[in-house]
């Protein structure tokens, strides 16, 4: 199974000519390409999906895919690597 999981911009950077970006996926922190959506900044909310963000999304609906996502943790710690944390780290929280 593969997932678009929604995780949010905490900086940019260029890697061989490529925009990146350092993802939270709610406690998972990975790098994501952010050529297919050249509009996303730091502090949006991103869509990855192997490696690539393929969308933007709202806090609103990035916070409300996770929870469904920490559901599923086998399909999420498949697509990750390791499960999301059971909830929010702490300075999420007063967000």
């Amino acid at each position: 199974m593969c997932l678009g999981i929604p995780g949010r911009v905490l900086e940019t950077y260029e890697d061989a000519g490529l925009r990146m970006a350092r993802v939270d996926f709610g406690g998972v922190r990975r790098d994501a390409c952010l050529e297919c959506t050249p509009e996303a900044a730091v502090g949006d909310y991103v869509v990855v999906h192997v490696g690539f963000a393929i969308t933007t999304v709202d806090e609103t609906e990035a916070a409300r895919t996770l929870d469904v996502l920490r559901a599923m943790s086998d399909a999420v710690a498949a697509e990750l690597g390791e499960p999301l944390p059971a909830e929010k780290p702490s300075e999420e929280a007063g967000r």
